[in-house]
C-alpha cells in the first residue's frame, strides 16, 4: 500500500528547516505532497505561484531530491480537503520550539475534527535548524545579512531579486 503525506505550509521562503521535515518524511512516506497555502489571511513577501517556482528551484535544482516521490502543489482549501484529494490520512507539521506547540495543537484538533480519520505526524528538524524561521531569513537578507546556512542557492537568488 502507498502511503502519502500532505505537508502544509506558507513556505515563504523554504528554510532548510522544511527541507529536513521533508527529507524524514520521505524515510516514513512514498509520497510527500508539499503543499503551498494561498490563504488571504497572510501577508506574503511571495505569491503562491513565485512560492512553488522557489520550492521547485530548492529541492528539485539545489537539493536534487526525487520528483517522483515530492508533488508540488498550490492550494486554497482546507488541508483536510487535501487529504481526501489525494488519498491521505496524515498531516506532517514540523515542529521548531516549544512555542510552536500550542498553535500545532490546536491545528491538529481542529483538523480532526474536520476529519477524525485524519492524524498529524509532527516531525522535527535538526537541531542546527530549530532556530530557522521564514520571518528571520527574510528579515536578515532585508538587513543585507548572510543566510547561505539557512535556505538553498535559489532561495537565495529569488529573495535578494526581491528586495533589490
Amino acid at each position: 500500500m502507498h502511503k502519502t503525506a500532505i505537508y502544509p505550509g506558507t513556505f515563504d521562503p523554504i528554510t532548510f528547516g522544511h527541507i529536513d521535515v521533508i527529507k524524514k518524511a520521505l524515510k516514513l512516506f512514498d509520497k510527500i505532497v508539499v503543499a503551498i497555502s494561498d490563504g488571504e489571511n497572510k501577508d506574503y513577501l511571495f505569491d503562491a505561484e513565485e512560492r512553488l517556482e522557489i520550492v521547485r528551484n530548492a529541492l528539485f535544482k539545489d537539493l536534487k531530491m526525487n520528483k517522483k516521490k515530492i508533488i508540488l502543489i498550490s492550494f486554497k482549501s482546507l488541508t483536510t480537503t487535501l487529504c481526501k484529494k489525494y488519498k491521505s490520512s496524515v498531516i506532517l507539521r514540523g515542529l521548531r520550539a516549544v512555542s510552536d506547540f500550542e498553535y500545532e495543537f490546536q491545528l491538529a484538533g481542529m483538523n480532526r475534527k474536520l476529519n477524525n480519520n485524519i492524524e498529524t505526524l509532527f516531525l522535527m528538524s535538526d537541531v542546527e535548524n530549530q532556530i530557522i524561521s521564514s520571518k528571520f531569513v527574510k528579515e536578515i537578507v532585508k538587513l543585507n545579512g548572510d543566510i547561505k546556512k539557512f535556505t538553498t542557492k535559489s532561495t537565495i537568488k529569488a529573495l535578494k531579486e526581491k528586495y533589490d
